[in-house]
């Protein structure tokens, strides 16, 4: 009714001249037309914002199925008791970006934490009730009950030699896993503990969390409870899309966005000390303690950094080991290099003769970081810097994927324009 009468209002309101008298019915039936159209409009952005967000956003689903494993003992961690007992795990503001992966920021013991849940096997729209055994089945499956800590520890170390590669320092790793999966210090791993640390090696975001937690520039693990986990406190963005309705972020064309990310994002000082940590975190994936790891989707969006502007990586999802990547490409058939994607931007040539995937990557980490430095830094930047910040830049950008040129450019290249961009902030109060 609301509508009708705003509809009525519209129609007896336009404004029409005396000379238009004649074409009066016609004017109001494009008056007419126009109101509709604003009100179907309008009625499908908000449908289709709150579809998706419904799709997206199932945090008290995730929850009811890890508490209901933990009920039946099947898995434990640190922070069951809170999150199923006691209810001092604060579900928050939701920002899942795919239905599977349940993201959400919230509060624990007075911490500002991510709350981090996987839950595809619950989201199928013919999901019965029996979904929670199902997923009981599927992922807390291994190991089974008899499994000694001998074969779990075997177990743990072959799994990590296939995803991170056979380095000598994974061990030392599978004593962290264990370490973490007896919780509660009490010098045994359960089957419950042994089901749940296995679950959450499956998610290649922990996984990766797991192998940086001496890195300043990843997120901390606070704690668990099946595979559901919980990181530090959400790092903010690249830019303040929060300032934005969320209707009219996805009508914004990249150029406005670019834009906005300028006049509502840091003052240059504060994007270059975030862009020196960006640089740090690429020396950290670049022969780290264990292996080499690629970014395989640099976009600012997983641009975060704290209060005081040190660089956090947003979202680990799509950072994955050296040796995931070349398992994927090896043997792989192409007839061009888009064949040979692993992820969003982890691309490698095809070779046309034999037409397989070569193993080498057109891009390393650093030249697509510095491709994004380019939009990120150069606007903004001070006048006396911005011509050789520019050229650095560029220089970077046609770094080679293949090792040889990786190993003699890449310490060098990254080395140079972080003290290009030190020198500038230094002794300063950003820095």
């Amino acid at each position: 009714m609301r509508r009708l009468r705003r509809l009525a209002h519209l129609v007896l309101f336009c404004p029409f001249s005396k000379g238009l008298q004649g074409r009066l019915p016609g004017l109001r039936v494009r008056c007419i037309f126009l109101a509709w159209l604003g009100v179907f409009a309008g009625s499908w952005l908000v449908y289709v914002h709150y579809s998706s967000y419904s799709e997206r956003c199932r945090g008290h689903v995730c929850q009811v199925v890890i508490c209901d494993q933990y009920r039946k003992g099947i898995i434990s961690g640190s922070v069951c008791q809170d999150l199923c007992e006691l209810h001092m795990v604060e579900w928050r503001t939701c920002l899942s970006v795919a239905p599977g992966q349940q993201v959400y920021s919230g509060l624990w013991r007075d911490k500002d934490v991510t709350i981090k849940c996987g839950i595809e096997e619950t989201l199928d729209s013919k999901a019965r009730s029996d979904a929670a055994p199902r997923r009981e089945l599927v992922l807390f499956d291994k190991p089974t009950r008899g499994t000694s800590i001998k074969e779990f520890r075997e177990m743990t170390l072959s799994f990590l030699k296939a995803n991170l590669g056979d380095l000598p320092s994974l061990p030392a790793l599978v004593g962290q896993v264990l370490l973490m999966a007896d919780f509660n210090k009490d010098n045994r791993v359960s089957l419950a503990e042994a089901k749940s640390v296995w679950a959450l090696l499956q998610r290649n975001e922990f996984l990766l969390l797991l192998s940086l937690q001496e890195k300043e520039h990843a997120s901390r693990l606070l704690g668990y409870c099946g595979d559901l986990y919980l990181t530090e406190g959400v790092p903010h963005g690249a830019w303040h899309a929060a300032a934005l309705p969320p209707l009219l972020r996805p009508l914004l064309p990249p150029a406005l966005q670019g834009a906005l990310q300028q006049w509502l994002g840091p003052a240059w000082p504060w994007r270059a000390k975030i862009a020196i940590g960006l640089l740090e975190f690429v020396e950290e994936l670049f022969h780290g303690s264990y292996g080499t790891f690629y970014m395989c989707e640099t976009t600012l969006a997983n641009v975060g950094y704290t209060a005081t502007y040190d660089f956090k990586m947003a979202d680990l999802q799509q950072v994955a080991p050296e040796a995931t990547v070349r398992r994927f490409l090896q043997g792989r058939r192409c007839e061009h290099s888009a064949d040979c994607t692993y992820g969003r931007d982890c691309r490698a040539p095809c070779d046309r003769l034999m037409r397989q995937c070569k193993g080498d990557l057109i891009q390393p980490n650093l030249a697509k970081v510095c491709a994004l430095l380019r939009g990120y830094l150069l606007p903004g930047a001070p006048a006396d810097l911005r011509e050789e910040l520019g050229t650095q830049l560029r220089t970077c950008t046609t770094l080679s994927g293949l090792a040889s040129q990786v190993e003699a450019h890449h310490s060098l290249v990254l080395s140079h324009l972080k003290t290009l961009l030190w020198k500038k902030i230094s002794n300063t109060k950003y820095s």
